[in-house]
């Protein structure tokens, strides 16, 4: 069997194996393979995920709303959702929850008082 083919050439490459041995060029090409393709997915779900990396140091309904996008990009592959993910990300928005709250006092004021000066004409 150590005996080459009667057709074979007299010098073989490198990576020719003899019958019965092992093939590590191929051993070697599968591991390296296996090993991108894991950092190859790493990298990008590390990518896709950092829309709300950034924004996890923001307001919570920030965070929110750019994690939503993120799914939404990942479950329908529209990349559009990604980008105003991002860049919801990277701009701070204003917090109006206090403007809000004054402005609904202010209003509640308006209308108790409003009522007071109707129920007095009422009365009279």
């Amino acid at each position: 069997m150590d005996q080459a083919h009667s057709l074979a050439t007299e010098h073989l490459p490198w990576f020719v194996t003899k019958p019965g041995e092992t093939d590590v060029l191929l051993v070697v090409t599968a591991v390296l393979l296996l090993v991108m393709a894991i950092a190859f997915g790493v990298l990008l779900l590390r990518l896709h995920h950092l829309p709300e990396h950034i924004a996890g140091k923001s307001q919570k309904m920030q965070y929110e709303v750019v994690a939503v996008l993120g799914l939404l990009a990942m479950f329908t592959h529209q990349n559009i959702f990604w980008v105003i993910a991002l860049l919801l990300a990277v701009i701070d928005l204003p917090d109006f929850g206090p403007v809000f709250e004054r402005i609904t006092h202010a209003v509640e004021r308006i209308a108790h008082w409003r009522g007071r000066a109707v129920g007095d004409r009422t009365r009279t």
